[in-house]
């Protein structure tokens, strides 16, 4: 009985984590609000939550760091200047950091490509 719960759950993370899409304009145009500081850990966590080999798990915690990004309303709301994005920040870099062993060159220049499209004069 125990072995199957463990196997449904195990379907029931990989459903929810296929079915649920992340949209990335919407992340977009945040970055773009927020700007290149911001963007660069925000591309590496969303590249390293799409990436197939990035574990079921990891891809959860690192969703949630996406989605207190685009929460308007958190710590430091976003519109309020200076301070309006810091919190989103030390959270993404938090979640990169204790995650960094799944962090792969590829994601890392998958994350560099979209951020240099993103900010090109930069």
């Amino acid at each position: 009985m125990k072995e199957n719960y463990k196997t449904q759950e195990k379907i029931y993370e990989t459903e929810v984590l296929e079915s649920s899409t992340l949209d990335e304009n919407i992340i977009i145009k945040i970055l773009i609000k927020a700007g290149r500081t911001i963007a660069k850990p925000a591309l590496e966590v969303l590249e390293m939550a799409l990436d197939p080999y990035t574990p079921a798990q990891v891809r959860v915690s690192l969703m949630a760091a996406l989605a207190y990004l685009i929460m308007p309303f958190d710590l430091f709301p976003d519109f309020m200047p200076l301070v309006g994005f810091s919190d989103d920040f030390v959270a993404l870099t938090a979640v990169l950091s204790i995650w960094s062993k799944y962090m792969t060159p590829s994601i890392r220049a998958r994350a560099e490509n979209k951020l240099n499209k993103l900010f090109p004069f930069y």
